[in-house]
């Protein structure tokens, strides 16, 4: 334990184990080399904790168990008031006033009530503790006070919304243990986020959380396919019906008991507005499933705020977001209530072990001369394109030749000239949903072997034959990019082979530093990374 906050944990120590499982509740894993981990300790983490029940208490307890040196004593004090930092405000629902916000610590109420960042949030005093709140500032009300150092815990409860019996079909199969576990952490908290590894079955999860809500649900996806990927799944483990799901898109407009909703839809904005909001009043919901929660657009945020009477779950492989929002998920959908780590689904072989390897390649003299003379704000996109990355992708490409093999980049005019020199077809945000599936459809087969995809394939394509993975471009340097790019090829293979995720950079220019830093979410999984020159790929 150091003053700064950070925890070094020595993997090899025979209570390495234990103690990894002691702080995962509370402590934030950043960096996972071969030996010592580090994990660091944040308000943020320590109320996440606090919000699923562990106290400041059983918190110093493993600091003090597991530490090899003595721990600093005002780092444990920091944690204790950090801590109790959360729920001495409190929103209730009081029989004569409504929403109300109480406050356990007075001082501490008064001093919210006069911060400007809650006008016209509060309303008039109901008691020296307590202060009127208008239901439909819930959220914003959340997330003002999060942001002021103070989060409140939400004991106002939710509305049951309209009964709609749904019901689990385990037919020759059956919830994982870890599955199961997903959903009584997140109904015994009411609201929250469950955080499992690509291919660990997170559809699975939010089936069973709507046979437990058995009430009208609304499911937000990132594009159809995955829209229609989810139907499928409940069709095939639930008692639903064709006639009880609804698709709600660019190309169907259906509100159903059941109603899944691309966040492109709703995002589409017409004369400064958003007319497909209207769908989260459109029915009395018992459920709000939040697919991919870590994309969340701003806009479906914003009207996120005006529902938290309804139950919410959030669905992600990682919390991380580059823009920092990490705090409004807790807020507004509620804090992480599970969270299995990735090579612990992989030891029980739910998900496919991976080697994950960097290739890097060196620029060509007129390449190298064009990096140098362009602007900044040019030189990843010319570093990351670089078309010495060509034979480099074909060799690896002919490296795994019984293999499925997803090409993934950020460049259209790159993938095309990719898919030219690969002869392999490619689906980007413009491809239509029927040429989608049927491409898809193919590669599942096993008829189609090599397939380049856009950004469109970061997330919610089930493709559980893919063993390969080659990224040559990317979000600049996004950690949870890598991280859905990498859960592409995660579907455990029916006979237990090994997955492949290959990076393509090009060194001596910012394509490295980027891709360091899109590979420390991983690292902190427990993957490393080995780097090898691409003369070696192209010689073997």
């Amino acid at each position: 334990m150091q003053s700064d906050k950070t925890l070094l944990l020595e993997v090899d120590h025979p209570d390495a184990l234990a103690c990894r499982m002691a702080i995962a509740p509370f402590a934030e894993l950043e960096r996972s080399p071969e030996h010592v981990h580090t994990y660091r300790l944040t308000p943020l983490g320590l109320w996440n904790a606090r919000a699923a029940g562990h106290d400041a208490e059983s918190v110093v307890d493993a600091l003090l168990r597991f530490s090899r040196y003595p721990v600093p004593h005002a780092l444990l004090v920091d944690v204790a008031e950090t801590m109790d930092r959360y729920g001495r405000l409190q929103l209730a629902n009081d029989p004569a006033h409504g929403l109300v916000l109480r406050g356990l610590d007075r001082a501490v109420l008064v001093e919210v009530a006069k911060s400007k960042k809650l006008a016209g949030m509060l309303g008039g005093h109901v008691d020296p503790d307590t202060i009127a709140v208008h239901p439909s500032e819930r959220g914003r009300l959340k997330q003002a006070l999060l942001k002021l150092g103070w989060p409140a815990e939400d004991l106002a409860g939710y509305v049951d919304g309209e009964a709609h019996p749904i019901t689990l079909v385990e037919d020759g199969w059956t919830l994982r243990s870890y599955q199961r576990e997903a959903v009584e952490h997140f109904w015994a908290g009411g609201s929250g986020v469950v955080v499992l590894p690509c291919g660990a079955g997170k559809t699975l999860v939010g089936a069973a959380a709507m046979a437990q809500a058995s009430a009208t649900t609304l499911i937000l996806v990132t594009n159809t396919v995955a829209g229609r990927q989810w139907k499928r799944e409940l069709l095939s483990r639930t008692s639903l019906t064709e006639e009880e799901i609804g698709e709600y898109s660019g190309e169907r407009k259906e509100i159903r008991p059941v109603t899944i909703a691309t966040y492109q839809v709703l995002t589409t904005r017409r004369g400064g507005t958003f007319p497909h909001l209207d769908l989260f009043g459109a029915r009395d919901w018992g459920l709000v499933i939040y697919d991919e929660v870590h994309l969340l657009p701003a806009p479906i945020f914003r009207f996120t705020a005006d529902l938290q009477a309804r139950r919410r779950l959030g669905l992600t492989a990682t919390l991380v977001r580059e823009d920092g929002r990490e705090g409004d998920v807790f807020s507004l959908i509620g804090p992480k209530r599970y969270d299995a780590p990735w090579k612990d689904i992989e030891s029980q072989g739910w998900i496919a072990p991976a080697s994950c390897v960097e290739v890097r390649v060196t620029l060509t003299d007129t390449e190298r001369m064009a990096y140098a003379t362009a602007e900044p704000d040019e030189r990843y996109r010319m570093a990351a394109t670089a078309r010495t990355k060509l034979p480099v992708v074909q060799a690896l490409v002919r490296r795994h030749p019984d293999e499925q093999v997803l090409v993934i980049g950020g460049y259209l005019d790159q993938l095309h000239e990719l898919a030219e020199y690969l002869d392999a077809p490619v689906v980007e945000g413009a491809t239509t949903t029927k040429q989608r599936e049927r491409l898809f459809d193919e590669f599942r087969a096993g008829t189609l072997r090599t397939l380049v995809i856009s950004r469109v394939g970061n997330f919610s394509i089930d493709l559980p034959e893919a063993a390969v993975a080659i990224q040559v471009s990317g979000t600049f340097g996004s950690r949870q990019e890598e991280a859905q790019r990498l859960g592409r090829v995660l579907r455990p293979k029916s006979d237990g082979r090994q997955a492949h995720f290959y990076a393509v950079v090009a060194r001596d220019t910012i394509d490295t530093e980027y891709a360091a830093h899109r590979q420390r979410f991983l690292a902190e999984q427990g993957y490393a990374y080995t780097i090898v020159d691409a003369d070696d790929v192209l010689s073997a």
